[in-house]
């Protein structure tokens, strides 16, 4: 199962990454349009501002897949492979998964009301479909969530002794 969370949640991420070019793509091409053509358009700057979101959001999950996430690692960094299982296990449990929870939660009412009213941006010119974007933070917790569980995982085999625990990207210390 934990495999199958991280092959997703990789898939998903290097998928995601994508969009960086377009955001510096469609950022050149606004800086152009305004600078040289003195043009604007409210939505092509709301694109790529709206993909600055996504590719933040759905891609955490892959963040924390290849470790990316910023860790106070003072002790972490130098600990047995059992001590940095355990921190993974107890942080996975008692911090990101209650924290995300409170965000799916809180935004629930948030995401659904923009669907109801199938809202667009207070823009004029906006973008339509301000109900997606912010569909993103339910996506968001649930890739956290799914990748969290793949942590946990892993971390109960390494405590339990299994050898195939390490997931890629860990390290291993010499002597654990």
């Amino acid at each position: 199962m934990a495999t199958a969370i991280d092959r997703t949640n990789d898939l998903i991420g290097r998928a995601v990454a994508w969009l960086t070019l377009a955001m510096v793509l469609i950022a050149f091409g606004v800086v152009v349009l305004r600078y040289v053509f003195s043009i604007g358009f409210v939505w092509l700057q709301e694109s790529y501002v709206w993909l600055h979101g996504v590719v933040f959001m759905v891609g955490a999950g892959y963040t924390l897949l290849h470790e990316g996430h910023v860790r106070v690692d003072i002790l972490y960094r130098d600990g047995s492979r059992r001590f940095r299982a355990w921190v993974d296990l107890l942080g996975s449990l008692l911090l990101m998964l209650p924290i995300l929870i409170m965000i799916a939660i809180v935004s629930w009412p948030y995401v659904a009301t923009s669907w109801l009213r199938l809202e667009q941006s207070r823009e004029a010119g906006g973008l339509p479909g301000l109900f997606l974007l912010k569909s993103v933070i339910l996506v968001f917790c649930l890739l956290m969530a799914l990748q969290g569980l793949s942590l946990m995982l892993r971390s109960i085999l390494v405590l339990a002794g299994s050898a195939d625990a390490r997931a890629e990207g860990q390290r291993d210390n010499p002597g654990d």
